[in-house]
């Protein structure tokens, strides 16, 4: 379900906005910045302090994530179904090694592992580069804007 290319830009920029449904029925929008692959069809994150999105998600699993590359400006949209797994559950102790490696000690925080099942996942690519712009035109025009915010 998720190419090559998706799992580049999910590995280098795990920083996802999870969007779920509140029970009004609004949309919720989230970041969340502990993202992993766990396999070509399930993404998980390791929830810190997300009581809104973990109640959201715990009335309604539906899901979406953009992942959003700002250099090249491609993204990846995923959908699917979250299960929430709390700190002390059997899930949480089999998946939580994983974090350590990539988030090292802000992993000791996680309190949830949400993992998201992948119904649908999707590129999305910035508008210029219909008009013929290149990776590498998006990475310089980019790297220009936000060095100049940031100097």
């Amino acid at each position: 379900m998720l190419t090559a290319p998706m799992k580049d830009l999910i590995a280098t920029f795990p920083l996802g906005f999870v969007a779920s449904v509140t029970s009004e029925g609004a949309p919720a929008v989230s970041p969340k910045g502990t993202f992993l692959m766990l396999d070509d069809k399930t993404l998980a994150y390791g929830d810190i302090r997300s009581p809104g999105t973990r109640a959201n998600l715990a009335a309604n699993p539906a899901v979406e994530v953009n992942f959003v590359d700002p250099f090249k400006r491609k993204a990846v949209r995923v959908a699917g179904t979250a299960t929430v797994h709390m700190k002390g559950s059997n899930r949480f102790a089999l998946l939580h090694p994983r974090w350590p490696e990539v988030f090292g000690p802000l992993s000791a925080r996680i309190g949830a592992i949400v993992e998201i099942k992948i119904s649908a996942a999707s590129e999305i690519w910035t508008p210029p580069y219909d008009d013929g712009m290149t990776e590498e035109d998006m990475i310089a025009t980019y790297v220009a804007k936000f060095g100049a915010l940031y100097s």
